[in-house]
């Protein structure tokens, strides 16, 4: 089963946080200092927001899938894309180790599909401010691949 996620950069999490767990009704599945997640069944969705020095505003969106060969179904369909897909298999970000495809829609927003393989202590290698994006790929503010042609917008 898919679950939609969507990522969000804020400039103050403990209000944030506040304010998304009263509109949810219940508490992050995950808080940390600088992230906290919602796993929410009603409706389905993997609700993320950080502060790590990001612009704040949307940070990208995804399909989250429960199963390798769900992945590898996701991947396919991208393969159809008229669009550069970036394949991150193993990475560390967000507190978790994932394997992932990475595409940019037509308006430049990112959209990751992945699997999340286990959760880690640490948000991923990357410093304050950058994110998890591999380096052939164009990026904007150190942060998510995007067309080289796109000129704003990270997480």
């Amino acid at each position: 089963m898919k679950r939609l996620h969507v990522h969000v950069a804020v400039d103050d999490l403990a209000a944030s946080i506040k304010f998304y767990s009263t509109m949810f009704a219940v508490e992050p599945t995950v808080a940390k200092d600088d992230y906290a997640k919602w796993m929410l069944d009603n409706p389905r969705v993997n609700f993320a927001i950080s502060a790590r020095g990001a612009p704040a505003g949307l940070n990208h969106l995804g399909v989250q899938v429960e199963s390798a060969e769900e992945l590898a179904e996701m991947n396919a369909r991208l393969q159809k894309l008229d669009a550069e897909v970036v394949e991150e298999m193993g990475t560390a970000c967000c507190y978790a180790k994932s394997d992932k495809y990475w595409a940019t829609d037509p308006t430049g927003i990112a959209w990751e599909t992945y699997h999340t393989l286990d959760s880690i202590p640490v948000f991923g290698v990357q410093a304050a401010g950058e994110c998890c994006v591999p380096d052939p790929v164009a990026k904007v503010s150190g942060c998510i691949p995007v067309k080289a042609k796109a000129a704003s917008g990270c997480c």
